[in-house]
């Protein structure tokens, strides 16, 4: 199986906040697998632009140290290739140095894509001055990343700053989420096979869980993550994201639009969450590594790592089942994945000593990307009718052999659809604000209450209190490995 490289038009992409920690780790190696993949022309032109005083050939050097260090096995046999490229204007995002250079640098006739790799703080400002500089064209495309606001008043004015210089068509509301092979392919097997979509119902799925685990605190990140924490950094949009993706009613088409109105009919079908089905932890300390308060410099802080929450969709295709969210630092492993629990068959014909068994379709988003589904058998051997659950497996590292390391990774394909002009797995503004209309009273409920996390060991799976949400429905988590 080889996987198909259909290259772009020539364009131009300018990364505003091109020496930051993104575009080091995430954006410039992309753009150069890419570019060794042969989907990036040879005459596409990508600048970097930031505060830092910097020539052409000092930031190929340092777009070629990030390359050697976050690249991985991806190479061209001349990488020059691509460093040549690559240009560099410094400037002043709040001023009005370096602005007509940038604009001087552009083509004519092709994509201009920027990408806003810098606080949101500073979105505003940009798009005003590539309209006022006139790079605000009907091809411009704005790229802006997480955290879109940090609630529903920030957000609304987000998007109302935007929109007075780009349309809603012109701007790309990244989360990288959504760019994972996997995550495409649950659409994939919702609705293009026949097996699964008359099942995907509340008749026949008992309960829906959703795992994003992480074995690492939130070391280098404790400022914002104290302001943010769990439900903010990661509920409200990556796990939101694929909470709408499993739910969704099928679209009339594959086309952005008519996939983000299902998406966004799943948000506003959300019932408000009660106190009781809300975990909040903060992990502690383990020997020489130390806890969340010591990562974010407050010993009193009460700002979750962990949060589990069980949802409930008021529709009726979901009416009845509830699905369960999870997150955290410092857990067991790093694992992210979707487990779809269908019910118990409505009488066993083999008596209680075959036991309980169930059919899982468990979705891997990582570090193992891939798909299986559980289904029960008889244990070989003799000795009367004995089941066993085993897996029908899909990884796709065994599935695509060779071909699997080509597949490309999640930032890869985000800014190629950028732009190739697809927003199909980009947030909408509307999107963005009803899941924090959603989740503002959440928050709003426990900072009201005063309440403080649940403290939790390091390499567990998180407060205690989480499994009671589970155990009191008569339920269990799945468990957390890698």
């Amino acid at each position: 199986m080889v996987s198909r490289v259909i290259p772009v038009d020539p364009f131009d992409l300018v990364v505003i906040g091109g020496t930051g920690d993104l575009a080091r780790r995430k954006i410039l190696p992309a753009l150069y697998r890419r570019f060794c993949a042969g989907q990036v022309p040879d005459d596409a032109q990508i600048i970097g632009a930031a505060r830092t005083a910097m020539d052409d050939a000092g930031y190929r050097d340092f777009v070629g140290a990030a390359l050697d260090e976050f690249a991985g096995a991806a190479g061209c046999e001349d990488r020059a290739r691509f460093l040549s490229i690559i240009g560099y204007v410094t400037l002043d995002v709040l001023g009005d140095a370096g602005w007509t250079e940038l604009a001087g640098r552009l083509g004519q006739d092709r994509v201009q894509a920027f990408y806003f790799s810098v606080g949101p703080s500073l979105f505003g400002p940009i798009a005003e001055r590539l309209q006022t500089y006139g790079m605000a064209g009907p091809d411009t495309r704005i790229v802006v990343e997480k955290p879109f606001g940090r609630d529903l008043t920030s957000a609304r004015a987000l998007n109302t700053d935007l929109a007075r210089h780009f349309d809603e068509g012109q701007i790309y509301r990244i989360d990288h989420y959504l760019g994972k092979e996997t995550v495409q392919n649950l659409m994939a097997i919702r609705f293009g096979n026949m097996l699964f979509e008359p099942l995907w119902n509340s008749q026949y799925v008992d309960h829906i869980q959703i795992t994003v685990a992480e074995t690492v605190g939130v070391e280098g990140r404790g400022e914002y993550y104290e302001r943010a924490g769990a439900m903010r950094d990661m509920v409200q949009n990556h796990l939101m994201q694929l909470l709408c993706l499993i739910a969704m009613e099928p679209p009339s088409k594959f086309d952005p639009d008519a996939v983000r109105d299902e998406k966004l009919k799943v948000i506003r079908a959300l019932d408000p969450i009660a106190p009781e089905d809300v975990v909040r932890g903060q992990y502690l300390a383990d020997g020489d590594r130390p806890g969340f308060r010591e990562h974010v410099g407050n010993a009193e802080s009460t700002t979750e790592s962990f949060i589990a929450l069980k949802v409930r969709i008021s529709n009726w295709r979901w009416a009845g089942t509830p699905i369960y969210l999870r997150t955290g630092k410092r857990l067991r492993a790093r694992t992210s994945e979707i487990d779809v629990v269908f019910k118990d068959t409505p009488h066993s014909i083999f008596g209680p000593e075959a036991g309980r068994h169930r059919n899982i379709l468990t979705i891997r988003l990582q570090p193992n990307e891939g798909i299986d589904l559980g289904v029960t058998i008889k244990e070989p051997g003799p000795g009367g009718m004995r089941l066993v659950d085993v897996p029908l497996d899909m990884t796709f590292a065994q599935a695509l052999g060779p071909d699997a390391k080509d597949v490309p990774d999640a930032y890869e394909r985000l800014i190629m659809d950028v732009v190739r002009g697809n927003q199909t797995l980009f947030m909408r503004g509307d999107e963005v604000e009803a899941a924090w209309a959603w989740t503002d009273p959440v928050i709003a409920g426990w900072e009201e209450a005063g309440t403080a996390p649940i403290p939790y060991d390091t390499g567990s799976a998180g407060p205690e209190e989480s499994l009671a949400l589970m155990h009191r429905d008569g339920r269990r988590w799945r468990e957390i490995r890698a």
